[in-house]
């Protein structure tokens, strides 16, 4: 069973992918932020930067699109191919509005007929595998039963599933009953994504699901960066964690504006590693920060000297 990264937009890019894997083990594979193809079928320049596979190469890299052109995604599938990839996923699970709004993204689930016209575009002349990361449904956890059934005629790669509608967005329980129908139905490889906080959660879902192909760690994972890595036996290293924070920082340092860009991401960041601290108003502290001149020797500090919990706890996120 597999242990990957789950696909962050906004945060785990390919600066952060490469420092996170330098610095900590155990991750298999890294999945990207998915990226919108242009009208045109040319990836553009910024494209191309993350689709780079650099140190960590294709074998550990998942690119992910977003569409509802069948004709926009094969033809993107297919420059990511030529670079060297073997995968490609398919997103059907992000929640944002300005994304549903446009039909993309979870929106696709809202009309099940036409998500079944638009895969069947799609794996009909597909130029690699396709994979596909999707929530149960818009609204109602009753939608899955439908859309389970459409999926379940294609030959997809991979299918993860979060257990949560998009009304749910990243709130309350996951449907775990939609996501056994799922393991019990299918018969190609299946990966869990949601709520996998902890290492206990962790290994409860893999000794509670043996058949799957893995697990998909994403807010668990930023907020302790080396959870997959304790999870497989290692340890949270103090000078690992400050490692990844500085080489991170340096990196966005060199073409990024400190306060403009780089203090917004990294206050981003700090609302999940500011769970480790057993302080609430240590992360009060550091959102107030205005300047990254501020902000950097704070957080700094906070990761040599503050006393780190086990877990982090995630009943503090807002």
């Amino acid at each position: 069973m597999t242990l990957d990264f789950a696909p962050m937009e906004g945060i785990t890019g390919r600066d952060f992918r490469e420092v996170h894997a330098a610095c900590f083990t155990g991750v298999d594979r890294y999945w990207m932020p998915f990226l919108s193809p242009a009208s045109s079928h040319q990836l553009t320049a910024r494209q191309l930067r993350e689709l780079n596979p650099g140190p960590l190469g294709c074998d550990r890299l998942v690119p992910q699109i977003l569409t509802k052109d069948a004709e926009d995604f094969r033809c993107a599938a297919a420059a990511i191919g030529e670079l060297g990839y073997r995968e490609v996923n398919l997103n059907l699970g992000c929640p944002s509005g300005t994304v549903v709004s446009k039909g993309k993204g979870a929106g696709m689930l809202r009309d099940p007929a036409a998500l079944d016209r638009f895969l069947d575009a799609i794996f009909s002349d597909a130029p690699l595998p396709i994979s596909v990361k999707t929530r149960i449904g818009v609204n109602d956890p009753a939608e899955w039963e439908a859309l389970l059934s459409i999926l379940a005629r294609y030959p997809i790669r991979e299918l993860t599933v979060h257990p949560r509608t998009r009304r749910e967005f990243y709130k309350g329980d996951v449907h775990l009953d939609a996501f056994r129908q799922a393991a019990e139905r299918l018969t190609f490889p299946l990966r869990y994504n949601g709520n996998l906080f902890t290492s206990a959660a962790v290994q409860k879902t893999e000794a509670d699901f043996p058949c799957l192909s893995g697990l998909m760690i994403g807010r668990g994972l930023l907020a302790d960066p080396a959870l997959i890595t304790r999870c497989r036996g290692g340890t949270r290293s103090r000078e690992a964690l400050i490692a990844f924070h500085e080489e991170l920082a340096a990196r966005y340092l060199r073409y990024m504006h400190p306060d403009v860009a780089v203090l917004p991401k990294f206050k981003e960041l700090w609302l999940y590693l500011s769970l480790l601290l057993p302080d609430e108003r240590d992360w009060k502290r550091l959102r107030k920060c205005s300047r990254w001149a501020d902000f950097h020797p704070l957080a700094l500090d906070l990761l040599r000297n503050a006393a780190l919990q086990e877990e982090a706890d995630f009943s503090r996120l807002p």
